[in-house]
């Protein structure tokens, strides 16, 4: 086995949505990048993961930094230049490919992977950013409080596999999406649920629990066409097919049933593939949809009412429904092995609810099973129709300068105060706090949050100096995560690594040094602006 020695000025590991934004961040400022990626897609949640972008509700005029913008404006214009679409749908400001009603912006995965890839390639061409692609991380090495180098390996299969890298760098940015770098570099982390007594939070029950950890979900894509698709029996479908979770009130996992998050109440969704209704007004009154509870539109990726008859012979239909939430059992910190073995038997689970659909769901003519359901692995870039990695909801979180709670950003909590204001921000956010059913055992936990801001000391652990977190793993509570962890956050959370990395470089400050010194701090939030990065909500931005 070959191996490769790198050294570089910022080594971004994991090149999701926040990698990404640090990586642009860090290499438009100046400095020399490696990135790295573990899956064939760049992208993360919105690619690999196959998962539309959730956003708050003024996400079109303000509330997230100018790059999260250029890349949704940048998936409307590939569509605008290179689809058939209708004349109505072209003239769409808002334009949404999918009209799914959870998403202002459902589009295919493979547009984002081109966009991302194009806002990457004029530094990759001079050289100043390297994309490694393929890799995971498997050790490091430090120097007291100072991460030194990373080392990645190989996720090929073939014979030989690729080489090992070993990066050194200045400044290391974990934009994994399980805080894999934490471990690794000795990095003090937090998993699942804290103690109330330890964050005084209204919904953290009284002891930690740090293997109560959010579900994971195995995302994919169907279409609904002529003939019997009918996939081959899941080998886990018998267990699948009759699993009973408490928090399904004892009723089957896989049906058109599941809880409402809010009233924890047992609600009925329907399922009509094509439904034939005109999406760009259906998109306009999101209410529509979300009262006829039709799963199927919930994450269309692609409506084809809006593209010109015969382009689509079938909408595109993403499933990522509370049916294929994995919470049997955790995936953080566990042996490789049971880490691999739990996350295929979540693909059971998708593979088990996408038979079930085409076997014995009910139908709206009282008949049973949609055979005409057929898998796009194309859609998805993975050869058995499923998603190529796992949505993780949660994931590892640093022991940070700054922990938000669910006291600085719950509705109920702060009321008309909003959001705790933090001194040091660097970027806004907005999501209730959704907390799908856990490993532990719990049921959803779903509660209005209030506007909020990204602390700079969120992203710095308390000990480590050079180790910035760049994604679901800064310091937010098991709690808090349900808010923070959705795509523009996790953008603007990178973007503000890549840029302090860069600035630090530059001005010969280190991070936590930048956030202590008020006329530090000052000269990096202007910079921060000057790139577009919105550091407070507007006046009058209310809750939901």
């Amino acid at each position: 086995m070959t191996h490769q020695d790198l050294q570089t000025d910022v080594l971004v590991v994991g090149a999701g949505l926040g990698g990404i934004a640090a990586a642009l961040a860090a290499v438009e400022r100046g400095a020399r990048v490696v990135l790295t990626e573990e899956y064939p897609w760049i992208g993360g949640q919105l690619t690999s993961q196959a998962v539309p972008p959730d956003e708050h509700p003024w996400v079109e005029r303000f509330g997230v930094t100018a790059r999260y913008r250029a890349l949704r404006e940048g998936i409307r214009d590939v569509y605008r230049r290179r689809y058939p679409l209708t004349d109505a749908a072209r003239s769409w400001d808002a334009l949404n490919p999918g009209a799914g009603w959870v998403s202002k912006l459902c589009h295919e995965p493979r547009v984002a992977v081109g966009v991302l890839e194009e806002m990457l390639a004029p530094w990759r061409s001079t050289g100043r950013l390297r994309l490694i692609e393929r890799v995971r991380p498997v050790s490091a090495t430090t120097d007291g409080d100072r991460v030194t180098s990373v080392t990645l390996s190989s996720t090929l299969t073939s014979p030989g596999g690729g080489p090992d890298v070993t990066v050194a760098a200045s400044y290391v940015i974990d934009g994994t999406e399980t805080g894999e770098l934490l471990p690794l570099t000795g990095t003090e982390y937090v998993t699942g649920f804290e103690s109330q007594a330890e964050t005084g939070e209204p919904s953290a029950p009284a002891e930690a629990q740090p293997g109560n950890v959010q579900a994971l979900s195995v995302c994919f894509v169907v279409e609904h066409a002529d003939g019997d698709h009918t996939i081959d029996r899941p080998e886990r479908y018998d267990f699948w097919s009759t699993y009973t979770p408490d928090a399904w009130n004892g009723e089957r996992m896989l049906s058109w049933r599941a809880p409402n998050p809010r009233t924890l109440a047992m609600e009925q969704r329907s399922f009509t593939p094509n439904p034939g209704d005109d999406a760009r007004a259906v998109d306009a009154d999101q209410s529509k949809n979300a009262g006829d509870g039709n799963l199927w539109t919930f994450r269309r990726i692609a409506a084809r009412d809006l593209f010109t008859p015969g382009h689509y012979g079938s909408d595109l239909c993403l499933v990522n429904w509370p049916s294929i939430d994995y919470f049997l059992a955790p995936v953080l910190d566990v042996p490789r092995e049971v880490e691999q073995a739990r996350i295929a038997d979540a693909r059971q689970l998708s593979l088990s609810m996408l038979y079930w659909m085409q076997t014995e769901a009910p139908r709206p003519d009282g008949g049973t099973g949609f055979p005409g359901l057929r898998l796009r692995p194309d859609v998805v870039g993975h050869a058995d129709g499923l998603a190529q990695a796992p949505y993780h909801r949660e994931s590892r979180r640093i022991r940070a300068v700054t922990t938000v709670t669910e006291n600085d950003v719950s509705h109920a909590v702060r009321g008309d105060r909003g959001a705790t204001r933090y001194a040091d921000s660097v970027g806004v956010g907005m999501y209730r706090i959704d907390l799908h059913p856990s490993t532990g055992g719990d049921t959803y936990i779903d509660v209005a949050s209030t506007p909020f801001e990204i602390p700079l000391g969120a992203l710095l652990p308390r000990r480590t100096t050079n180790l910035l977190a760049a994604g679901k793993n800064i310091g937010t509570t098991h709690i808090t995560n349900g808010c923070y962890r959705l795509h523009p956050v996790e953008w603007n959370v990178g973007e503000a690594a890549g840029h302090l990395a860069a600035h630090c470089l530059a001005t010969g400050r280190v991070p936590h040094e930048v956030r202590s010194k008020p006329d530090l701090l000052a000269d990096y939030q202007a910079e921060l602006v000057a790139t577009g990065v919105e550091l407070r909500w507007p006046d009058g931005v209310h809750p939901y």
